[in-house]
């Protein structure tokens, strides 16, 4: 790119036009391009500069408007500049999209194609990946046209000079076990991953508190704190240097001899981007994974991906228990207490219906107050006392099952003692009464007199209206 740029460079120190485009999914990545361009075109008459968020944005359009001839950006800040006008991308002549599959992965597929839709129709592109999946193959085909595959080593497949093993321990011992091995074998230099930013924090606690000089580099921490510990890392003054996967791809520390897989990714074309960062530039390096039995689909994933069984060791004192499940990990991110109230919700039979009061007992039956008397209130025997515990009956038998309440009526309470309506005795009381009262009825009906019919009323107006309502 530096070459074919050169030849055509333009004259004199008037403002360049924006030539080339490099878009990287992460800032550390940025960086490192932007400094190997500076190195690399140091006596050519080429301006590069970089964008990415997380730093100020007025600087960097003070330095596209003096004129640059290649910018390395990540796709959100350079997005941020388009909606600004502090960039003109209509003199591109060359795209390079490096990480191309961690581009995909992180979820910049919509910015990239936003941004080539702003880029003129002729140019050259370039696509960078380490691991080639289906997902670059689709997007080589939607934005390339006749493209050449240039392939430099067997594809998904890690470097030879990489020494791989495994070291199986269960999942509460492995920071036990690599505070061992740093410790042990003197190692100077180690880039250790873990799945999430709070773990990595923690790990890196967890090491500094057993007197190994560690930091973390993730996502969360400020752009400002994540160059510094990379710095440090790359002076040999920092020991340990816990990543996410922001730090796995396209990384360069020269002559790094160990990688720790503290947590095996979910992805497994992770694995050959992590351990990558070792064995670079022809040196030798040293690629170790622990792994607990939760881990071994994700370590058989990875075997079958590089086509290749990895070494297992064990170290002693810290062998994996045979048959044990191994702990969950702590998680000390903030979690929401669950409500205590849900505990004491009461049973679906004890719920109120429609209609009813939630603190009123459904009556077991509907009493009667026929005779004019007032049932005396009782507690249901299988209500729950006030205490919250429900009580039986004696007996063992269930409570009747209230009759149907009319909606609006209040519901009455069971009286204190039911009257069998089996008795005989009952049943002759209740036949007599009947009876009393369809004799009562016959002799008012006799003792009625006859209506008469209304005299006419000839009488017309309210009065006359009147008279006949009357009648």
């Amino acid at each position: 790119m530096l070459q074919r740029l050169a030849a055509n460079a333009p004259q004199g120190g008037g403002k360049h036009p924006i030539r080339a485009l490099i878009l990287v999914p992460t800032r550390e990545l940025a960086a490192q391009v932007h400094e190997s361009v500076r190195n690399y075109g140091k006596h050519m008459n080429l301006r590069p500069a970089m964008i990415f968020g997380g730093v100020g944005f007025n600087p960097q359009a003070s330095e596209l408007r003096r004129g640059v001839d290649i910018v390395v950006a990540t796709p959100g800040r350079l997005l941020d500049h388009v909606q600004q006008r502090t960039i003109d991308l209509r003199s591109i002549e060359i795209l390079v999209l490096d990480e191309a599959d961690r581009m995909l992965d992180m979820g910049f597929i919509h910015d990239i194609r936003r941004i080539i839709a702003l880029l003129p129709v002729k140019r050259q592109n370039l696509l960078f990946s380490a691991t080639f999946s289906e997902d670059i193959r689709k997007l080589s085909g939607s934005i390339l046209r006749d493209p050449a595959t240039v392939e430099v080593a067997r594809r998904n497949s890690p470097i030879e000079l990489i020494a791989q093993s495994v070291y199986l321990v269960d999942r509460e011992r492995k920071r036990e076990l690599l505070a061992h091995l740093v410790k042990e074998g003197n190692w100077q230099q180690v880039l250790v991953f873990c799945k999430t930013k709070h773990g990595a924090n923690r790990l890196a606690q967890q090491l500094e508190k057993d007197g190994i000089q560690a930091d973390a580099i993730h996502g969360n921490k400020s752009q400002p704190a994540r160059t510094k510990a990379l710095k440090r890392f790359k002076d040999n003054a920092l020991q340990v240097l816990v990543a996410t996967d922001i730090a796995a791809r396209g990384l360069d520390i020269e002559a790094l001899p160990h990688v720790v897989n503290y947590d095996l990714p979910n992805v497994s074309e992770d694995y050959v981007h992590r351990i990558g960062r070792t064995g670079r530039a022809g040196a030798s390096g040293e690629a170790i994974s622990l792994v607990g039995p939760e881990d071994r689909p994700l370590l058989a994933d990875i075997e079958k991906l590089i086509n290749r069984k990895i070494e297992q060791k064990s170290v002693a004192g810290f062998e994996p228990t045979r048959g044990a499940r191994s702990a969950p990990e702590v998680d000390d991110r903030p979690r929401r207490q669950p409500q205590a109230r849900r505990e004491q919700q009461p049973r679906r039979d004890q719920q109120p219906r429609a209609g009813e009061s939630r603190r009123q007992p459904r009556p077991a039956v509907r009493p009667s107050t026929r005779n004019g008397e007032r049932p005396q209130h009782a507690r249901r025997s299988d209500q729950p006392a006030r205490s919250g515990q429900p009580q039986r009956r004696q007996d063992g038998q269930h409570p009747a099952r209230p009759q149907a309440v009319r909606s609006g009526a209040r519901p009455q309470q069971r009286p204190a003692t039911v009257t069998d309506a089996r008795d005989p005795r009952e049943q002759e009381r209740q036949a007599q009464q009947r009876e009393g009262q369809r004799l009562a009825q016959s002799e008012r009906l006799e003792a009625a007199p006859a209506p008469q019919a209304a005299a006419p009323v000839k009488s017309g107006g309210i009065f006359g209206f009147l008279k006949r309502k009357a009648a």
